[in-house]
């Protein structure tokens, strides 16, 4: 289980490694708080803490130059990949934040609309030891229809339309999943968990477009256990065409999950350097590294300076598609 502190003692690279010197105090006191809540553990009852992640009348803000929403697949086809990735979020933000101190984090799960009871489930932004309590908020449903779909398009929509980031520079989305999403976003589910009341339903591919005017979108992609692999490369050729090819980074495994993520907002923010001397220190097989920048590959270094911030974002709505005259 990873801590939140700056303790590399237990790492077993090669290299040697140490967290930024001014803002190592301020980590592990987030490590000794945090432990105060007891020990961490993935949410394993019947719900989640609905006073943190219930989406019905709630928009989600920050004020930080440096917003970043990490969202994960919770249906049953991830089998323990959530569990692990949430258990590395801790390192995701203490390596993260030494680089940009504003950062703050949205932590979400995502799951099916037409079958599940928490198909989306959103924190608010946050930083410090509050990110502890909004990881144990999240209830892995292991769910799922069994159709090769899950409602991302749902959870697309409520960002596009309930999170606010006025002050955001280079915003990051990332949705860890496995399948594709379903081409239109049900009218009825929007009202039902998020209680936006919309004419029709939307066009999936409309609001994706959106969102990239919006966040760095990128879709970290499980391999789809248990199909043939042409119908995993469908799945990714449907994302590829919503937010386009260089957006869709295959993961190698559970445990290099959020070292990827780690990686590409890295390599956007020049600290790609510091990154590899990271992962150096905790890894010592050369090909598990290897793994890491081979997904990378394609993502280029310090891109901080194109921010994907254009202007102001219209919501998506079926007034705005439509001209109805509905438009929240």
């Amino acid at each position: 289980m990873y801590s939140w502190g700056v303790d590399t003692s237990d790492w077993r690279g090669s290299g040697s490694y140490k967290y930024d010197s001014a803002r190592s105090p301020y980590l592990d006191k987030l490590a000794t708080d945090s432990s105060k809540k007891g020990p961490r553990t993935y949410n394993t009852g019947s719900s989640p803490d609905m006073k943190l992640v219930n989406t019905r009348g709630k928009t989600i803000k920050s004020d930080s130059e440096n917003p970043i929403v990490v969202a994960i697949d919770v249906t049953g086809s991830m089998a323990s990949w959530p569990k692990e990735i949430f258990d590395r979020l801790p390192l995701f933000y203490q390596t993260l934040s030494q680089y940009k101190p504003d950062l703050e984090i949205s932590f979400a799960a995502i799951g099916d609309a037409y079958c599940d009871s928490y198909p989306i489930q959103v924190n608010d932004f946050g930083k410090g030891v509050k990110l502890e309590d909004h990881l144990k908020a999240l209830y892995p449903e292991g769910g799922g229809g069994g159709q090769s779909s899950e409602s991302y398009e749902l959870f697309a929509y409520y960002m596009l339309n309930h999170c606010e980031t006025p002050k955001a520079k280079n915003p990051f989305l990332f949705i860890y999943g496995d399948e594709n999403f379903y081409s239109e976003i049900n009218n009825k589910q929007v009202e039902h968990y998020i209680g936006d009341k919309l004419q029709t339903t939307l066009k999936s591919s409309d609001v994706w477009q959106k969102l990239l005017q919006k966040f760095n979108v990128y879709h970290l992609h499980k391999p789809y256990g248990g199909i043939s692999d042409g119908q995993d490369k469908s799945i990714k050729a449907s994302w590829a065409k919503a937010i386009g090819s260089q957006k869709i980074i295959d993961l190698p495994s559970y445990d290099r999950a959020v070292d990827i993520a780690m990686g590409v907002v890295a390599k956007h923010w020049g600290e790609f350097g510091d990154f590899k001397s990271n992962l150096s220190a905790r890894q010592n097989d050369p090909t598990v590294r290897k793994s890491v920048y081979d997904s990378l590959r394609f993502i280029h270094d310090d891109l901080s300076d194109k921010s994907v911030v254009t202007g102001k974002i219209n919501s998506v709505t079926t007034a705005s598609l439509t001209g109805g005259a509905d438009d929240k």
